[in-house]
This record gives structure tokens, C-alpha cells and sequence, in this order.
């Protein structure tokens, strides 16, 4: 009882603060989307004195702090280490999943990975200068560097805790000659820095192989080894005053960061990665911190929130937020991994980001000899290209309150409203939802005359701008609008009846307790957790013409025995919709519903539960109209 009563307490007090997320994530990503469970003692004591003192004062500047950060938006992401010498190869074999987890997917004993990967570990193409001038042309405005990852080994001179690049043959420190780098281009730099998962020293978490530690495979993934392991709590914290704590202080003293980035916090109770957080603040309160260094169920102490891995959808998210893309799938540079995205994707998943306030920091994993791969730099330079013309509808953005629109995404700064038009309308007349405002000018963004564009109101809710034939840029054409009175956005989606129109799930109303999201990966951008008839999402949406449409559901299933039956309600129009089994890995399932004739008029769509076996109901993802006529 006595439990349950501080559980409760310490709740109400987490959802009092207003810099706490409400998201749930899914767990069992490997870069750290698991939390863990408090520890009731030590854990409330360490939160309860955070938000009672020095993390309600670092709270007061949380604003001005993260100024630079919001309107930089765009940043790079490097995991470079020793590691990379392998390039996801281990004895002549290749090695699948993350190339930097290589020590511990093959339990390289740390005598070997010494050996083999760390004395010979010799980067002499390695340039500095190189490197930023790749972040500077592809747009970046920050940039952030792994001092330690996992593997416990600093890629810097380190004398708080000498593992450091003083062992290797290279012999010297690239994180010095990077920072310098970051000054020279006028880039903010930061580091990552694994201070809960450390393979190397004896009494941290994760290397279950030489040590027999917990926090590591042998108790999936190191789920809450506290509870269990109660014999290594000792351990845990002599790791953190030994190491981790020193060497974080010791970065911010010799290198000033602007950002600090960490990971798996669910490696260590509660409490250590407060006392790591609240040395951070001791040492230097101006630096940005993520949110994955003190993060739990319910919200985190960081001044961000950072998604799942490598999305390619986003959820709604309140305030600061970061989305960690890579170029290919793993985040170390790999030889096998030959599945790099398009410059397309990244600048579609910049704009989606700014539209929706949050910031994208891009991956590359570059090689153990110091040189990016060429598809990387073809990747960065295509996205420099786009961001060198349309670059002011991203930096300084913010969200509008415009609905979503069948065509694109909407962002604003200064007075300006930016369309980014994915979907070139074939008539070329764009049709932009909700937009109350009259609009004073509207003009192509990259033309140097700044022609106006003709526009006309259809009704009082939408507008009509008259587009050239073909889009000027097929990835994303920006259209920049000032508007004469600024009203309120109508807030109703409007539907084409001319083009396919998308309801995802991720920007449906969740109504029921316990839904969640999926991380926002292909395949993963569900709904989650609908386990009850009391359960169900709706859409609004409207139409100004009458229209016929053939309606879709994409979705999966948590489990293989997972199958039913779900109705979609269209205004009182009912569907049912008898769903089977298919695991994400298999990827989406697409069912025909049905058609459907919709004058014009404003509706709602409505998905509900009716029958199910299994875990859950279906996973859903979105639901599609298509036009027909």
C-alpha cells in the first residue's frame, strides 16, 4: 500500500509539469526507446527534489536556451568510432542491424576488440574540415559527434578516464580539430556520449559477455536489472562517479559544446541519470540536453523530446522535438548496407518535421579510414541543393494552424506562410484548406521577380492559386504567401476530388484511453494498442463538390493470431471491415472497403472495434480515399 501511495504522488507530480510528454513509445528499440521501471525509493526523492530545485530554475531559461536549436532545424549526426574499421564485418562474415553494436552482437571480448579494432584504428584520411563543409552544404545548422559510445572507448584525449584515442596508431584528437571546424563555419556542435551503456568498464551495465554485468542481452535488452540485480546498484553508481559523470564533464570543459546527445537511459535507475543530468547543469547550464538521458513512462527532464529511430511519419508531438533519420539503416558506417534513401525522402522529411515543430538531425556513418562514403555525400549535397533555394521555408519555421492538406505541408515565419507542395496538382489549380485570410500576394519561393501568382476564394474556408503547368522543383515547390487579415484557420481537412487522399492514423483523434503510436518506422506509423470496444479514431473531413471515392484501410497486427473485424462509419454509412493477421515485418496490408458517393457537405469517419482475436485489434496506419470519377 505504502507503494502504491508514492507511485500516485510521484504521478500527479510528473503531470503537473508542463515539459513532460504524454507520448508513449514502443518499446524494444535498440537505441533506447524502453524505460524503465522507478524505483520508488531513490527514484521520487531524486524527481521530487529535480522539480522542487535546480530543474525548476534550469527551466526558467529552457526558452532562450533552445533558441538557436528551433530555428536551426536541421542538423548532422555522426557515429564514427573504432568500429568503423570493421565497417560491419566481423571475421570475414558481415554482421546485420547497427555496425557500432558490432562488440556486443559477435561478444567480442574487450582483450580482443583492443587487438583488433582499437590499437590499429588509424583514420589518416580523416579531415576535419572535410566533414563540416559536407554538414555546411547540405544545410545543417548544428552538428553532433559520438565521444563514446557504447563500446566505452573516447574518440578524444580523455583524462578523466584514459580509454581514449591515445591507444590507437592515429594518436591524435579528432573531437579537437572537429570543434575548431564547427567555430570556423559558424555550425553549433555537440557530442553523444553513451553514459549508461558502457561495454569496457567492469562495473557498468551492458557487457554480459566478459563481465557477466546485467543490462545486456541476457535480460532482454537489460529491462530493469535494478529490480533484480539488486547486488549491482553499487556497481552501477561506482561506474557513473567513476566514469561517466568525470568524462561528460570533463567534454563540456574542454570542447564547450552547444548540445549534449545520450542514449538508452533505461540502462540505469532513474535516479544516477538525474544525478548525470544535474552535473551537466552544474557544470554549464546553457548547453541543450536531449531527452534521452533522464526519460521514463510519462515524460522526460531533458530540454527535447526525441522520437524513435530512423521515422519516416511523424505523431503529434508538444513542444521541442528531434527526429534522428540516417542515410541508409545503420547509424556506423557498414560496407553491406546499400540501402540509402533518396534526397527526395530527407527533404520531405524536413519539411514534414518543420511543419509539425520539430528538427531533423541526418546520420552518416562515415569509414574507419576517415573518408565518407560517396552515396553520403550525393545524399547531403542534393539536400544542400534544395535547402540553398527553399531554405527560408525551414529555418525559423514553426507550425501553422492550417489543417492537413492533400498536397503537401504548410510552415510559417515572420508573417509568411510557406505551401510545400509534394503533389503538383495536374489542373494546376492548389487548393488550400482552411485558409480564412485573404492572401495579399503569392509567389513561386527561388524566383527572382517574385511573380505573383493568381489567386481566388472559392468559398470563405479555401483559397485557389493559379500554379504554372510543371512544378519547378518535382520533390518540393515552395509557394510563400502574406495575407491581408489574419483569421483562424478553418481547422476541417478538405478532401480532393481529384487525387488521392491519405488519413493517417497519426493524425487522427485517439478517443479511449490507452492508445498509443508506433514509432513512425515504415511499416510502424500505426495506432497501437486498441484492445477494447471503448476504443476508436475520427477523422473530420469535407468536401466542396460531389465525388465518388474507392475506400482503403492499410494496417497490421501486433501479434500472428491477431485477426477480426473493425467498422468504419462514414456519416452513418457503415462498413465492416474482417482483417487477418500480418506482423509489420511482412509489412502493410491494404483491404478494398468499399465505394463510397459523398456530396458536399462536412463529415466525420469514424474506425471502431467489433470482433477480435488474439492481443489486439488490427494496427491501422491510414485510410485512403481515391477518387473514382
Amino acid at each position: 500500500m505504502k507503494k502504491h501511495i508514492i507511485s500516485l504522488a510521484l504521478a500527479s507530480l510528473l503531470l503537473t509539469t508542463e515539459s513532460y510528454s504524454q507520448i508513449k513509445f514502443d518499446k524494444g528499440d535498440e537505441q533506447g526507446m524502453d524505460v524503465g521501471k522507478l524505483d520508488l525509493g531513490q527514484d521520487s526523492i531524486a524527481v521530487q527534489a529535480a522539480l522542487s530545485g535546480w530543474w525548476k530554475d534550469s527551466q526558467k531559461t529552457l526558452n532562450e536556451r533552445m533558441s538557436w536549436y528551433n530555428d536551426a532545424k536541421f542538423g548532422c549526426f555522426i557515429h564514427w568510432g573504432v568500429y568503423s574499421g570493421a565497417g560491419g564485418e566481423w571475421k570475414g562474415k558481415p554482421v546485420t542491424g547497427y555496425s557500432e553494436h558490432l562488440m556486443r552482437k559477435e561478444k567480442i571480448s574487450l582483450q580482443e576488440y583492443k587487438d583488433k579494432l582499437v590499437i590499429p584504428f588509424n583514420p589518416v584520411d580523416f579531415d576535419a574540415d572535410e566533414w563540416m563543409r559536407h554538414a555546411k552544404e547540405a544545410g545543417m545548422r548544428y552538428f553532433i559527434i559520438t565521444a563514446k559510445h557504447h563500446d566505452g572507448f573516447a574518440m578524444y584525449f580523455s583524462d578523466a578516464y584514459p580509454y581514449d584515442m591515445r591507444m590507437t596508431e592515429y594518436k591524435k584528437d579528432p573531437m579537437k580539430e572537429l570543434r575548431a571546424a564547427a567555430t570556423k563555419y559558424g555550425i553549433k556542435f555537440g557530442f553523444y556520449y553513451s553514459h549508461a551503456f558502457d561495454w569496457e568498464h567492469p562495473d557498468a551495465p551492458g557487457n554480459d559477455w566478459d563481465y557477466n554485468n546485467p543490462g545486456g542481452d541476457k535480460l532482454i535488452g537489460g529491462a530493469n536489472w535494478w529490480l533484480t540485480r539488486t547486488d549491482f546498484i553499487p556497481h552501477a553508481d561506482k561506474y557513473v562517479t567513476e566514469k561517466s559523470i568525470p568524462q561528460i564533464v570533463e567534454l563540456i570543459k574542454k570542447y564547450n559544446p552547444d548540445i549534449l546527445w545520450f542514449d538508452t537511459p533505461h540502462k540505469l535507475p532513474l535516479y544516477e541519470n538525474i544525478r548525470i543530468l544535474k552535473s551537466i547543469r552544474e557544470a554549464s547550464p546553457d548547453i541543450v540536453v536531449n531527452g534521452r538521458l533522464a526519460r521514463f513512462s510519462g515524460g522526460n527532464l531533458g530540454d527535447y523530446i526525441n522520437t524513435g529511430d530512423r521515422a519516416a511519419y511523424f505523431f503529434p508531438v508538444k513542444g521541442y522535438w528531434e527526429s534522428i533519420p540516417t542515410t541508409n539503416e545503420s547509424y556506423g558506417y557498414s560496407k553491406y548496407d546499400l540501402s540509402h534513401k533518396t534526397v527526395s525522402h530527407f527533404v520531405r522529411l524536413v519539411s514534414s518535421a518543420t511543419s509539425k515543430g520539430g528538427n531533423i538531425l541526418m546520420n552518416v556513418g562515415p569509414m574507419g579510414n576517415g573518408k565518407w562514403d560517396e552515396k553520403d555525400i550525393e545524399i547531403f549535397k542534393g539536400v544542400g541543393e534544395w535547402l540553398s533555394v527553399y531554405g527560408e521555408a525551414i529555418y525559423g519555421n514553426e507550425r501553422t494552424d492550417l489543417p492537413v492538406q492533400t498536397w503537401g505541408v504548410t510552415t510559417k515565419k515572420d508573417g509568411i506562410t510557406y505551401l510545400h507542395i509534394y503533389n503538383w496538382p495536374k489542373d494546376g489549380k492548389l487548393i488550400v484548406g482552411g485558409l480564412t485570410s485573404d492572401i495579399d500576394k503569392a509567389w513561386i519561393v527561388g524566383e527572382a521577380n517574385k511573380s505573383d501568382l493568381k489567386i481566388g476564394r472559392l468559398n470563405d474556408k479555401d483559397i485557389k492559386i493559379a500554379l504554372p503547368v510543371a512544378a519547378p522543383d518535382t520533390i518540393n515547390t515552395v509557394v510563400a504567401l502574406t495575407l491581408k487579415n489574419k483569421k483562424t484557420a478553418y481547422p476541417v481537412r478538405l478532401l480532393s476530388a481529384l487525387s488521392d487522399n491519405i488519413l493517417y492514423t497519426f493524425d487522427a483523434e485517439l478517443k479511449g484511453k490507452g492508445l498509443g503510436y508506433g514509432d513512425g518506422k515504415p511499416n510502424r506509423n500505426y495506432v497501437r494498442g486498441w484492445n477494447s470496444n471503448s476504443q476508436s479514431l475520427q477523422w473530420k473531413f469535407r468536401i466542396n463538390e460531389s465525388a465518388n471515392y474507392d475506400i482503403y484501410i492499410d494496417y497490421n497486427t501486433e501479434s500472428e493470431k491477431d485477426k477480426g473485424s473493425v467498422t468504419l462509419n462514414i456519416n452513418g454509412k457503415v462498413y465492416k471491415i474482417n482483417y487477418v493477421s500480418r506482423l509489420e515485418k511482412d509489412g502493410t496490408n491494404s483491404i478494398q472497403v468499399g465505394q463510397i458517393s459523398i456530396p458536399e457537405g462536412e463529415y466525420t469517419c469514424l474506425l471502431e472495434g467489433d470482433k477480435q482475436e488474439g492481443v489486439s485489434y488490427m494496427r491501422p496506419i491510414a485510410v485512403r480515399f481515391i477518387p473514382t470519377n
